[in-house]
């Protein structure tokens, strides 16, 4: 049997002697080098880019500095204008968290507590159904404030989304 004492010692050396990254090996190519760095942490409202946030600045008078991801996602569907609609991950693009989709839509689910009215009604998934449709009271509401405005609704969804979906990443 080797030493205990010299095994401590070998595996301390290599472990001095190694990069602490991980590598991923692949069936088709070499070993890839998959180092974590800040730069692949997901982006919070907080950390948007610096333009996105001068953006909504501009869109809130009050030019609070440190407003919540809700507040944000909130001021952005204010913008919507009546008889347009615009999507979950159109508003998280907006803001600079492209894959923050569903963070949206928790947003939007708090609503009846934001300080001002926002037009949630507006806001559907990215194949312009009512996705949200469940958190009304009752349920055909969300279609019946779409129809008053001029949308046409068939089976739970926009009929021309296309031509009335409303893009705050180009229009803001």
């Amino acid at each position: 049997m080797a030493d205990p004492k010299k095994k401590k010692a070998v595996k301390a050396a290599d472990k001095k002697a190694k990069p602490a990254t991980r590598t991923a090996r692949s069936s088709t190519g070499p070993a890839k080098s998959a180092t974590r760095t800040a730069t692949h942490a997901p982006q919070t409202a907080a950390h948007a880019p610096r333009n996105v946030k001068e953006k909504l600045s501009i869109l809130k008078p009050s030019g609070a500095k440190d407003d919540s991801f809700f507040d944000l996602v909130h001021e952005v569907a204010r913008q919507i204008p009546r008889g347009r609609v615009t999507s979950y991950g159109a508003i998280a693009a907006c803001l600079g968290t492209r894959l923050s989709a569903r963070m949206v839509g928790w947003a939007m689910m708090a609503v009846p507590s934001a300080k001002k009215p926002v037009p949630a009604h507006r806001v559907v998934n990215r194949n312009g159904l009512l996705t949200g449709k469940h958190h009304y009271n009752p349920p055909e509401r969300m279609q019946q404030l779409l129809e008053k405005e001029g949308v046409t609704i068939k089976d739970d969804k926009v009929v021309d989304f296309k031509k009335r979906f409303w893009d705050p990443a180009q229009e803001l």
